[in-house]
């Protein structure tokens, strides 16, 4: 990867230093000759459009100024070699280096600016690059309602991966089939779609030194804001200042406690395919809340 680095940026490789954390990426802290930091990451094999969508929607979530969202550098899916020698030119993500820790974050910013961000909106619900996003590859073909994209982009997507993998045992299946039949009675109020990052877990929130949240790892898409806020609750790390904050900032509608579970089955039923163990239990008593509360 450095000597295409280089070339992208302007500006010889003088060390990579290899990060931890990721299951998909390998991650590395780049000096370059003219003394810039930049943070990169490649994929031995990546999917098709790998890091241009990723790139996409972390300039989707930069773009309104709303929060900080690292500055893509430079971006390549790769490209098969054409010299006769050994194979294809490298995928790889540049993006601006973010220098982490030091203090606490300030969750009530964090908390209005996501507001504002998810205020901003998107045109329609999905992505109109058609992109698909995350491990499973999820449609995000858009489309004019929440009902639509949620029922046929995630949740019947998520019920075939499920059945077809054995993640999720056939009661809960039946369960799944209930929701996705009155999906339109449980959703509460039509909203617009919300410029989302779609995969708000604490890990992909970054503080840095002077105690500002960082948005990295999306797999944004124009979407329901209550999902990003489910998904913030799905496994912790977030302060309650930023949700009371988020909230006087952009009121949600009346129900919307109720329905968390409800925004959490995608998340969830992903992680019962992926990695089994309690997932699918996790998944269950969600679609149980679901139910109960309609």
């Amino acid at each position: 990867m450095r000597p295409e680095l280089a070339a992208a940026l302007g500006s010889e490789v003088v060390s990579m230093a290899r990060l931890g954390g990721g299951d998909v990426a390998e991650s590395y802290r780049v000096m370059l000759a003219d003394g810039r930091t930049v943070f990169a990451k490649t994929h031995r094999n990546p999917p098709a459009g790998f890091f241009t969508t990723e790139a996409a929607g972390l300039r989707w979530l930069r773009e309104p100024g709303e929060l900080p969202v690292p500055d893509v550098l430079a971006v390549s899916d790769g490209e098969d070699g054409n010299d006769g020698t050994d194979g294809s030119a490298p995928a790889f993500l540049a993006l601006e280096w973010i220098d982490e820790g030091g203090r606490h974050s300030d969750e009530a910013t964090f908390g209005r600016a996501l507001a504002r961000l998810h205020r901003v909106g998107m045109p329609s619900f999905g992505r109109q690059d058609r992109r698909t996003t995350g491990s499973r590859a999820l449609p995000n073909d858009p489309c004019d309602t929440w009902v639509e994209f949620f029922r046929d982009r995630r949740l019947v997507v998520l019920r075939r991966l499920a059945a077809e993998s054995g993640a999720l045992p056939p009661h809960t299946l039946s369960k799944l089939d209930g929701v996705i039949d009155r999906l339109a009675d449980l959703g509460g109020p039509p909203e617009p779609p919300a410029r989302l990052h779609g995969d708000l877990w604490a890990g992909n929130r970054v503080v840095d030194r002077t105690g500002r949240s960082w948005l990295i790892d999306p797999a944004a898409h124009g979407g329901h804001r209550e999902f990003d806020l489910a998904m913030m609750r799905l496994f912790g790390g977030f302060g309650t200042e930023a949700f009371d904050a988020y909230d006087d900032e952009f009121p949600l509608a009346d129900g919307w406690a109720d329905r968390v579970p409800l925004h959490q089955l995608a998340p969830l039923i992903v992680h019962a395919v992926k990695f089994g163990g309690g997932y699918a239990g996790a998944a269950d008593r969600a679609l149980d809340q679901v139910l109960r509360a309609s």
